[in-house]
This record gives C-alpha cells, structure tokens and sequence, in this order.
C-alpha cells in the first residue's frame, strides 16, 4: 500500500505568512483530530489517502481550514477546479437553481438545454453535435464504450467488440472502466476480465520507449486482434500520473488506422479538458478529430457532472429511454457548469494556461537536471505538470517514498497537493487552478523545490 499520511502534527520553525499562504499552526491541526479520527472509522481505508487537511472553505487559488491556516492549491481539488474554488458567478447560478429545482430526472430542465447548447455550439468541434450528460467521469467512460460497441455492432456486427485502450491510462474505477484501462494493479478484483478489453503500449517515450506506430500494430497482432473486429480505441490525452502528450505522427497514423478500419476514437478528456492544457480540449494539441469526448471535473469546478460529446450518427444508436441516468443534467450542477465554463471561455483562462506553460515546462525541466538521480521524467502542458520519481538514475522503478515526503512538506509548508498518483504511487502531480497568477505560479514552484531539497538534498 505504500506510505500512508498519519495524524502525527508537525510544528514549523516559525509561522508562514504570505498574501498567498498562512500556516500559524502545527500540521495537521490538533483540534482537527476528531474529525479524521471519525472519517478512518466510519469510512472504508481506501478514502485514506490524502494529506490531513480538514478543508474549510476555498476561494480562487486559495485552500483555509477552520484554525487560521491557508494554503495555495496546486490540486484543483483532483483537477476539478478549473476556473478556481467557489467563483462568484458559480454561487450565484447555484443558488437561483437551488431555491427552486433540484431534480428533474429526464423531464426537460431549462438548464439541462442551456448547458448542452453551450457545450456544442461554443465548446465542441464544429462536427460534434450531441452531448450526453452523467454524472462522473467512470460513468461517461462506461457510456462512450457502451455506445461504440452499439453503433460497432449495428454497423459492422457482433465481432466488431473490440474496445482498445493504452498500458498505465486509468479511465475509472467502476467494473468496465477498470477493465479497459490500462493499470493491471487495479484489475486484480475482477475475475472474468472481458476479453474484447485489450491494452497496447504507450508511447511516451518514457516507460513506453517505442514510440512508433508500428509497435501499436504489432501489439494488436500478438493478441490477435483484427482490426477491423475493433468497435473504438480510448485513450487518454495524457496518462493521469504524467502530462506527457504523445508524439504527433504516431497520432496522425492512429486517426488514419480509425478511418481506414471504421473505428470510434474516444479522447478521454476527464483530467485534460476545459483549457487545462492550454486548450480548449487537451486533444487538439494532435490536430486530429476524435469521435467522441469524455469529459468530466473541470467541467463544474466542484459539482457532480461529466459528459460524453459526439455525433448523432452513433450518440443515437440507443431509442428512447434506453440510456438514461438517475441524476442526468441535474439542473443545479448544469447551472453551476455552465456558469463555470463561460468563465473559462470569457475571463480567458485557457489562454492564461497556454501563456503560464512556459514557466511550468522551465522548473521541470530543472528538477530533471538539480535532482538527476531521483527524477525520472518531468513535464508540463498547460497547466497540468507531473515530476516521475525513481529511486536512481536510469531506473523506471516509481519512488512512492520519496514522493510521498515531498507531498508531505509542501502541504506542510502551505501549498496544498494531493497524494501520490501514477504508476506505483510515484508521480508527484501540479495542477493549480486555470485563475491562477504568473506570481502564485512561481511561489508555489519555489515551495515544491524546498520540498524537493529537504526530501532529496540539493
């Protein structure tokens, strides 16, 4: 399992205190104990994974607890506050639904078709023109292989079932999302995979050192898997524990083999969306077309909501009432979304991550060159920056300890992160909000390398 965070309270030095951090009190606060105390015996092990930090309030950029202490967030909560915590405009659209509507199930919300029409007219690529609201991004996964496996099989026949993704994405933790992602440590619980799941390297040139296309046909080969038997290939548009982008060419070809074997691509788009990566859509940076879109967090900054976008050729293959969901365009969480999302679009915030990606793409490229021996890969897109630790130089070995103590002094010394994610629990995973300023960016880049100098040494 790894190391675990412990309520066991750190006293700093001296107090911290700057316009965009305050910590006046040891970490984890004592008085907070009760609280986690409570949660660890009411709540299975699994939700333990986080640092200690009994969340108040946020605001913007800025984590408070209820003991004088704030933090500068470099999580988005786990990359769902994209336009920042509890914008004004987000509240306000909240709280009009709030007074008077909070289910409609499938009976027409003003808000429902307000939202869709916002995501394809203004959001979406100009060939999309369907959206599907859900509720998480588990949930959009399992819908977008439901559909490409029903258009497959009305197209092409039964045979055509097989649904591709890439070793190391994670795509959810429900029964088909984990079967189709690519993280065989997840799977263990599930006795009877589905053998129309398959996994192909990934090319990121980093664990997946081969990054031509030929190495994803020859995998498909060694599972005996005919193209033309495969309903979509999903990926994500940069695996959860990295932020690495895949090489445009190979890209280009696996639009090219989709076309030519009349495959769905779905973009998994659940973490890369919403301007995260500079862009609207974390895709378009391959300039290729996806099939369908998986999209989810940042989609509300902070309500339950996530969609799959696509064509009416394949989003209509279901009749009515055939795939609905209990809690589909609820209309506060729509009304939320589409607040969030035009403050995204309006208070140009795609464009404030494509102009700060310089500064990320720099301080990650120092930690590989100030800690050779313990960085194994760091990158940046947007911003989205992940650091892969290993144990030595050379090694693809992921170091969950040492990125376990890093995490633990940043948040520590007030800048707010959440656990180690990635393959082995070995990725340390920046990810502030869309709102943020070049200033904070950079406080809380020197705040990470103090964090890397005390674990690592400089």
């Amino acid at each position: 399992m790894g190391k675990s965070f412990e309520f066991e309270p750190v006293e700093l030095a001296e107090p911290i205190s700057t316009p965009n951090r305050e910590i006046k009190t040891e970490i984890p606060v004592r008085a907070s104990q009760s609280t986690v105390e409570a949660l660890r015996k009411y709540e299975p092990i699994s939700m333990s994974g986080q640092p200690l930090v009994v969340w108040n309030r946020a605001e913007g950029v800025h984590i408070f607890d209820d003991y004088g202490n704030k933090w500068l967030d470099f999580s988005s909560g786990v990359l769902v506050a994209n336009a920042g915590h509890a914008r004004d405009e987000a509240k306000a659209a909240m709280q009009e639904v709030a007074d008077r509507l909070h289910h409609s199930y499938c009976f027409p919300n003003k808000e429902r078709a307000a939202l869709c029409e916002y995501l394809v007219e203004t959001c979406a690529p100009e060939y999309m023109d369907k959206v599907f609201l859900l509720t998480t991004g588990s949930e959009a996964i399992e819908c977008a292989i439901k559909i490409a496996r029903e258009y497959a099989h009305q197209s092409g026949g039964a045979d055509k079932d097989f649904i591709v993704t890439f070793e190391g994405d994670f795509h959810g933790r429900t029964m088909g999302s984990q079967m189709a992602g690519g993280i065989s440590g997840l799977k263990g619980w599930i006795s009877n995979p589905d053998p129309c799941m398959v996994n192909v390297p990934i090319p990121d040139g980093f664990r997946g050192k081969d990054t031509s296309f030929d190495g994803f046909l020859k995998s498909l080969v060694d599972q005996n898997v005919d193209p033309k038997n495969i309903a979509g290939i999903c990926l994500e548009t940069y695996q959860g524990g990295t932020a690495i982008l895949l090489p445009d060419d190979y890209m280009q070809k696996l639009r090219a083999f989709c076309d030519e074997n009349e495959i769905l691509l779905i973009f998994d788009e659940v973490q890369s969306g919403f301007g995260r990566c500079g862009k609207m859509w974390g895709f378009q940076h391959y300039d290729v077309k996806a099939d369908m879109i998986v999209c989810g967090k940042g989609i509300s900054s902070g309500m339950p909501l996530s969609a799959v976008i696509g064509v009416s050729d394949w989003m209509n293959v279901f009749p009515p009432g055939s795939m609905t969901s209990t809690h589909t365009g609820n209309p506060v969480c729509c009304a939320v979304a589409l607040a969030n999302i035009k403050l995204i679009v309006e208070d140009g915030l795609i464009d404030n991550a494509a102009k700060l990606e310089s500064i990320f793409k720099q301080r990650m490229v120092h930690f590989e060159e100030k800690y050779p021996d313990r960085v194994g890969r760091a990158e940046a897109t947007g911003l989205v920056a992940a650091v892969q630790m290993v144990p030595e130089k050379g090694s693809l070995e992921p170091d969950h300890e040492t990125t376990f103590d890093i995490i633990k002094h940043a948040v520590e010394h007030g800048l707010m992160m959440f656990g180690p994610v990635g393959q082995g629990g070995g990725t340390v995973k920046l990810c502030p909000p869309l709102c943020i300023t070049e200033e904070q960016l950079i406080e809380g880049l020197d705040v990470l390398e103090e964090a890397f100098d005390a674990v690592c040494g400089e």
